[in-house]
């Protein structure tokens, strides 16, 4: 009897120990009833629950006379901290990847759906042709599906939708309506000498008072041709790079984000034309870190390393027997001739995917525009008439 007292206590006592054990170890390592808290999928629904709030009231339509609804500083800052630059680059490399040729027909047909790519347009229209996505992007069109209006001194550079079209006042832009962008900030600072020292930016620019200043932009989605074309007869005198940020240039985003074109990473190619000032800017966005410029195998956007608010010049005139020198923080600028003349219409450079390009160009105060905004647009089609 004395035995089986003792077995019954050990076992209790084997047992109290167990539990003992085991509450020792659930508060130890943290599996006890309630579930331990994982920071990532917290901040994943806490970031996408608040992204969802921003979209929605971003999308209520304004009060009558109430200015359309920005982003905040903040919320723009957040934005750029995003790596896009990085994803962009990665995204860049992947489109070099050569496909199967098995591959290559199921993943473009899926593009073309996606996006509503019309491929009888292709100069070549078998999918088996294009190794990869980059050159899939960068397809060439037959020559007669984007004729060349000739009757219009200024055609599309691109095919794509209008975002916005004008006269440039108080050399304050329109990204789209209702959003600005400073003029100034856009272009960078000019070296044209000035008589008048009140003169504002736009007036600089101007080489008669008989003209104004004009602006249009256009936005290539992505399943439209992603190279551009010369918009005019004109002479190329400088190429000025922007280094900077890569946020999506989607209508949406351009709404939100005031001064977007001028974050934004760009390539602005300046020159004049028979009216005077012209200008060519592509601007980049996420995943087109790369913007190509035929005539300029110089031009390396996108890269690692850049310093924030800083410009690189390249001119391509000269003066008398000097090179024409001007410089940006950390820009290096040499002359190579007298400019780079381009025909209207001609091929002038490619983004890796869509994007938007600005014209700003002097013109006759009667220059009339033949658009209507949000219309969608080719190449070689005619922007406005004198």
């Amino acid at each position: 009897m004395a035995a089986a007292f003792r077995k019954v206590c050990s076992g209790v006592t084997s047992r109290g120990f167990s539990l003992s054990c085991c509450r020792h170890k659930l508060l130890h390592t943290g599996h006890g009833l309630l579930p331990r808290p994982r920071p990532l999928p917290l901040l994943l629904v806490t970031g996408g629950g608040y992204l969802g709030y921003q979209h929605y009231r971003w999308n209520i339509p304004p009060e009558d006379g109430a200015p359309p609804p920005v982003a905040t500083p903040t919320q723009v800052a957040l934005y750029r901290s995003f790596p896009t630059r990085l994803l962009s680059r990665a995204w860049g490399r992947l489109n070099g990847v050569e496909l199967p040729t098995w591959l290559r027909k199921p993943v473009y047909s899926l593009y073309i759906w996606t996006f509503g790519v019309n491929m009888q347009e292709a100069a070549v229209e078998d999918l088996h042709h294009y190794r990869n996505l980059g050159e899939f992007f960068r397809r060439r069109l037959k020559p007669a599906v984007r004729p060349v209006c000739v009757s219009s001194c200024l055609i599309s550079p691109a095919d794509g939708r209008i975002l916005h079209f004008g006269r440039v006042k108080n050399s304050e832009v329109e990204q789209v309506k209702g959003v600005t962008y400073s003029l100034e900030n856009f272009l960078g600072p000019q070296k044209k000498p000035s008589h008048d020292s009140s003169s504002s930016f736009r007036e600089l620019l101007l080489s008669s008072p008989e003209n104004d200043l004009f602006h249009v932009v256009v936005y290539l989605a992505p399943g439209d041709y992603h190279c551009f074309h010369s918009p005019t007869d004109w002479r190329v005198e400088l190429r000025r790079h922007f280094p900077g940020s890569l946020m999506s240039v989607n209508p949406g985003v351009a709404r939100l984000v005031k001064e977007l074109f001028c974050l934004n990473e760009r390539v602005v190619l300046t020159g004049q034309w028979q009216h005077g000032f012209f200008s060519f800017t592509a601007v980049g966005a996420t995943n087109v870190g790369s913007i190509r410029v035929y005539f300029d195998q110089e031009l390396q956007t996108n890269t690692p390393c850049y310093s924030k608010g800083s410009f690189h010049d390249h001119s391509y005139v000269t003066v008398g027997d000097q090179e024409l020198k001007m410089t940006g923080e950390g820009g290096v600028v040499s002359g190579e001739g007298e400019g780079v003349a381009l025909q209207k219409g001609a091929a002038l450079g490619e983004f890796n995917l869509g994007s938007t390009i600005v014209l700003l160009f002097e013109a006759p105060k009667d220059f009339n525009f033949n658009l209507q905004p949000g219309q969608q647009i080719r190449v070689g089609e005619g922007l406005g008439s004198l």
